[in-house]
């Protein structure tokens, strides 16, 4: 059987949550559906403009030029998940969201890699 993407389990920084150890076990319902995550400002802001995530935004062509993306939180986050989300970022703006969560489903992964 093959693996069905889903698109509305990508992060508005650019991780695929369904590909997560906790959306998987049922513990985190994924960026979009956790009111829990309201300390994060990239979320904040992605909800703010009605973004799908962060490759929506016409102000920074990269991300990482964004204070709310590249701050100190998301810096550690990437930094402990090995995650180059700007990497996800730029992808979701090459191909589409439909085809990257289609991609990430296919390698198994929640995050590009460093």
């Amino acid at each position: 059987m093959a693996n069905v993407s889903r698109p509305e389990l990508i992060a508005s920084c650019g991780l695929y949550c369904a590909q997560c150890g906790k959306h998987k076990k049922g513990k985190c319902p994924g960026c979009g559906g956790n009111e829990k995550a309201s300390w994060c400002d990239i979320r904040k802001c992605n909800l703010e403009h009605g973004y799908g995530s962060c490759a929506d935004c016409a102000e920074f062509a990269d991300p990482m030029a964004c204070g709310k993306y590249n701050n100190l939180i998301s810096r550690v986050i990437g930094f402990v998940l090995r995650s180059n989300r700007a990497a996800g970022i730029a992808r979701i703006k090459a191909v589409g969201c439909e085809a990257f969560a289609a991609e990430m489903e296919a390698l198994g992964a929640h995050t590009v890699k460093r």
